[in-house]
């Protein structure tokens, strides 16, 4: 074993968060140890097998109920040592027996400034409502839809957008590098909850090294 923090990417389309992670923090700060999906047609999936990385498909359909799909996928992030689930672009709903066994151990990403815009469909709730500043939040993930604790946020100006593809396109840079900075800070320990305040994380950030003289 490396040492470094075994993460599971669930991921449900193109998995160009999943590459960012491949990219930058695997086999670095952490290592993907398994990939899996709601369905077989994610191109996410190939870009797993690109890197050999341990890839297997959940669909909803072929299990009794929600409890039952999670308790398969649960077991088998287990088998893989994994210890952070990172839900990319992931489209279905966990149930809360699969949050417990990843107890604040599962985050995922955004395309707004929660709590602005919950749920499916957040660029195009954003569109509709008019608002000329968007952005991406890394939360953790609670049972209620995208009410767990904000890891990191970032906002982006963009006036004059109108399409759901042109906010996405502008989105996807700010996405990439908060999943990647929450990675990095969940392996080096340096999330916690405020003790005033449970909803809050605090980062933790490294002392300063004085002078010498």
């Amino acid at each position: 074993m490396s040492g470094r923090l075994a993460i599971a990417v669930l991921v449900s389309g193109t998995g160009t968060n999943l590459q960012a992670l491949l990219d930058t923090v695997h086999g670095r700060e952490a290592d993907v140890v398994a990939v899996a999906s709601s369905t077989a047609e994610a191109q996410a999936l190939a870009r797993a097998r690109a890197s050999d990385i341990p890839c297997a498909v959940f669909p909803r359909s072929q299990y009794a109920d929600r409890e039952a799909r999670d308790a398969a996928l649960a077991d088998w992030l287990a088998e893989r040592g994994a210890r952070l689930v990172v839900l990319a672009g992931y489209m279905e709903l966990l149930s809360a027996s699969f949050l417990a066994r990843f107890p604040r151990a599962v985050i995922n990403v955004h395309p707004s400034l929660l709590p602005a815009f919950p749920g499916l469909g957040a660029i195009e709730q954003a569109l509709a409502y008019g608002v000329k500043l968007f952005g991406v939040t890394i939360h953790f993930v609670y049972e209620c839809v995208d009410s767990g604790p904000v890891i990191l946020q970032r906002a982006l100006e963009l006036p004059h957008a109108r399409e759901r593809e042109e906010v996405l396109r502008a989105l996807r840079p700010l996405e990439h590098g908060l999943l990647t900075e929450a990675v990095r800070l969940y392996a080096r320990g340096a999330l916690r909850a405020d003790p005033a305040n449970p909803r809050r994380t605090i980062i933790d950030v490294p002392a300063q090294r004085g002078g010498d003289g």
